[in-house]
């Protein structure tokens, strides 16, 4: 099932919880929940989206605000694992280009650990090795969210677009069902769902704009 914002948010796929009480969307009933979908090799997600979600879990962790992570692959596979999840939740240490980030910027701590904690829940998507052909349908499942007018464009264009998603899809080594079934672009990448359970937003790389949207749904009934 394919998450559409407006209708009740499917359940994310959970391999593992490594931090915090195991949970779902239909177990946070009259709570806002917001899940910030990360990479444990994502210098982006570390130095903005995470922090900016440690920032919210502090400010409404109190007012019926959920925050979960979830470390995703989809790339990397080597670097995104759960046991570099793992190491993380427990020692706080960084890997890759996360680690060289932090590095650079000087806020590197002894021991390749974070500058910070994450205090929220923490769990691995749901990875499946992926197998078989890929279909055509696989393929117009993938590009229709993301270019919503594929059927009107150029002939020479839709076959570059398709042959890329199909090259895309045979280097993929897993396929992680919480990034599939919310349709996302990258990470880091948020998803939204309202006290009712209804999924009201899904954004990939915008840090800044997240809290305004809490702000709303707190004020909603």
């Amino acid at each position: 099932m394919s998450a559409v914002i407006g209708q009740k948010a499917p359940n994310f796929g959970v391999s593992e919880w490594v931090q915090g009480a195991p949970t779902n969307f239909d177990q946070e009933k009259d709570h806002i929940v917001l899940v910030e979908v990360f990479q444990v090799n994502c210098p982006g997600c570390f130095m903005h989206a995470l922090p900016e979600a440690i920032e919210i879990y502090n400010k409404y962790k109190d007012e019926g605000v959920r925050v979960i992570g979830i470390a995703t692959a989809f790339e990397d596979f080597d670097k995104n694992t759960l046991d570099n999840l793992k190491m993380l939740a427990e020692t706080g240490e960084i890997i890759g280009e996360t680690r060289s980030a932090f590095q650079m910027s000087g806020q590197l701590q002894e021991g390749n650990k974070l500058p910070y904690k994450i205090p929220f829940p923490l769990a691995m998507d749901n990875l499946v090795k992926t197998t078989g052909e890929i279909s055509q349908e696989k393929i117009m499942q993938f590009i229709y969210p993301q270019i919503p007018e594929f059927d009107s464009q150029p002939e020479e264009y839709k076959n570059q677009i398709i042959q890329r998603v199909k090259d895309y899809m045979k280097s993929k080594e897993y396929s992680a069902e919480t990034f599939e079934k919310f349709a996302l672009q990258g990470t880091p990448s948020t998803i939204l769902v309202d006290r009712k359970g209804i999924l009201r937003d899904v954004s990939f790389g915008q840090v800044g704009q997240t809290e305004s949207m809490i702000q709303k749904l707190l004020r909603e009934d």
